[in-house]
């Protein structure tokens, strides 16, 4: 549905010709349950399998740690997999890739900024500013690549669309980490002051020690 909005619809309010959309909602459903669905379920009976005959405890401090690994081997074989089939496309035709890349980081820009004024206009702490507005600025680019390669193939310009999100994504929101502390001294001036207890005085405390309350009797 939004593919078909982007590329038929956006193109005419802009005075550009649109592109025909023909993709079965089938194809794009069958992508979305083999790369999301299978891992869902094998992680969901994994958990209900191991839990049941070896124990909820050994399960998250045995299984999870010696798994946690493979995680990341996985991810980094996919990131190479998919920069090692669309390189010769980004070193090709770099300012197609500087085309996709802009629209991106408009997008990353106003959603971070309007959810952290939204967000602080609204009466937040500055931790759930924070976590609302890199929650609206995050994208499903690992969605929109298995949809990409299932639909359209691996070396497929749409692909290589997919595979530029999260080469953008990255240096993308590490500026936002920077722009958000940045806020946080504007905005939040109040959350990098300690709160001291009630009890506790101007006079009392003496290079971040606290001298003994004063006894009643002696004042």
């Amino acid at each position: 549905m939004l593919g078909w909005f982007f590329l038929s619809v956006v193109p005419g309010w802009l005075g550009a010709e649109g592109t025909a959309f023909d993709v079965s909602m089938w194809s794009i459903g069958k992508s979305v349950l083999i790369f999301l669905g299978v891992p869902l379920a094998a992680g969901a009976l994994t958990r209900l399998s191991l839990t049941r005959f070896k124990g909820e405890d050994w399960y998250e401090k045995k299984f999870l740690p010696r798994l946690g690994p493979t995680a990341l081997l996985g991810l980094l074989y996919t990131i190479v997999l998919m920069f090692a089939m669309q390189g010769e496309k980004l070193t090709r035709l770099p300012l197609d890739v500087v085309r996709i890349s802009i629209p991106l980081l408009i997008y990353f820009g106003i959603m971070f900024t309007s959810a952290f004024f939204l967000s602080r206009r609204l009466g937040f702490s500055d931790e759930e500013t924070t976590s609302l507005s890199f929650t609206a600025a995050g994208n499903n680019f690992e969605l929109a690549i298995a949809v990409a390669v299932g639909v359209f193939g691996m070396a497929s310009g749409e692909t290589l669309a997919g595979v530029v999100g999260p080469l953008i994504e990255v240096p993308a929101l590490i500026a936002l980490v920077y722009l958000s502390l940045w806020l946080k001294r504007r905005l939040f001036p109040e959350s990098g002051s300690p709160v001291l207890p009630h009890r506790f005085s101007d006079n009392n405390i003496v290079k971040g020690h606290s001298a003994p309350p004063t006894p009643e009797g002696a004042r």
